[in-house]
């Protein structure tokens, strides 16, 4: 094996596998994805080696590890009110993103702006310290409003409207760097002087680990009896139809070898989506199942192959490439898993409104004149 293809198999296999870390560890997990979506063309450049096709896998992990990001606040986030201003948020962003590949129109990624991304990290900020629950509705949208028309609308401008690159910007005008640092550290100095004295004291030390599940989904048991009231056509498989089917359409757009259209691509995904659905459900009233997350994606993976060969077989096999389509097969296949079994607990948390387990605060002990150092 070549050193390129080394290095192309590393990036790419770190770009799968490291959001996997955020359900469990949201915040340091969406950071690593973060720096290597940005880190991965500056690796490729040390080699000297410009991998032909990758951009377009570039925006397909992106897309990727954004999805995984969207799953883990259905296991995770305790605020409804967040969750629903991140729900619209992502599938905003998303539509966007697909309406850009269809039409190749850059502008639309400035009318769409990511800026789920940073609302996530945002709220990951508050929970290391801070409950959640205790923050309205108001307070989630005017974060959101900060971070769309002060962080991300000045970012997509820059990389999708003016196309600049920040090391070539930098060699051009050497002020920018310390100009920047300079307006970081001015911000560092206005929130510990001026926003941290007002901010009300921590409700607990910092926690970096996701919460606890919900007493009422921490076994595939239990979550197969929340799983069991839903149906293979409700509003939640709507909801994983439309993320499967507009991820499923961005990857048709930067794959090789998928000779379909896109509608045709959106509603084979959307049966595949409905078939699987109705397995899960099925399954879940049978009590049948494990709290293996890789025996579960394993038979997932087996279960939409099978679908695939079917459709392939019937469509003609000239007409999908196999390795495309068995790796847009495997990434959907886990992004459906984690929505099912997320969405268990998400539905257990919201019924039951259990948020994360708040510490006891002892009063302080009164000290006898005995006690009393002399």
């Amino acid at each position: 094996m070549s050193t390129e293809t080394l290095v192309v198999t590393a990036v790419v296999a770190a770009r799968f596998f490291v959001p996997l870390l955020i359900p469990r560890f949201p915040l340091p997990g969406v950071l690593a994805a973060l720096v290597l979506d940005a880190a991965d063309q500056s690796i490729f450049a040390a080699f000297g080696y410009d991998p032909p096709g990758y951009q377009g896998y570039d925006k397909a992990m992106d897309v990727y590890y954004l999805a995984i990001a969207y799953t883990s606040t259905l296991r995770n986030w305790t605020s409804p009110q967040a969750f629903r201003v991140a729900r619209f948020l992502y599938f905003y962003r998303l539509v966007g993103v697909t309406a850009f590949e269809l039409s190749g129109w850059r502008p639309l990624l400035l009318i769409f702006p990511n800026t789920f991304e940073y609302f996530f990290i945002a709220y990951e900020l508050v929970r290391t310290r801070r409950n959640p629950i205790r923050y309205t509705m108001r307070f989630w949208v005017w974060v959101a409003a900060a971070i769309w028309v002060f962080v991300k609308l000045p970012q997509e401008w820059w990389i999708h409207i003016a196309q600049l690159d920040f090391t070539d910007e930098l060699a051009k005008h050497p002020a920018l760097g310390p100009t920047i640092v300079v307006a970081l550290l001015a911000a560092a100095a206005v929130y510990w002087w001026v926003l941290r004295p007002r901010l009300s004291p921590p409700a607990w030390p910092l926690r970096i680990a996701a919460d606890p599940l919900p007493e009422q989904a921490r076994t595939w048991q239990q979550r197969a009896v929340w799983t069991a009231q839903g149906g293979a056509w409700s509003a939640q498989v709507v909801e994983k139809v439309v993320l499967v089917g507009l991820i499923g359409v961005i990857y048709g757009q930067v794959l090789p070898g998928l000779d379909v259209t896109s509608l045709q691509l959106f509603f084979g995904l959307a049966m595949l989506v409905v078939i699987n659905a109705a397995v899960v459900v099925g399954l879940a009233r049978a009590r049948f199942g494990t709290d293996s997350a890789l025996l579960a994606f394993g038979a997932r993976l087996a279960l939409n192959v099978g679908l695939v060969v079917v459709a392939r077989a019937l469509l003609g096999g000239d007409r999908i490439d196999v390795r495309a389509a068995l790796f847009l097969v495997a990434m959907l296949s886990l992004i459906t898993l984690l929505h099912d079994r997320y969405l268990a607990v998400h539905q257990a948390r919201a019924v039951s409104g259990d948020g994360p387990p708040v510490p006891p605060v002892r009063a302080p002990e009164l000290s006898t004149r005995a006690d009393r150092p002399r």
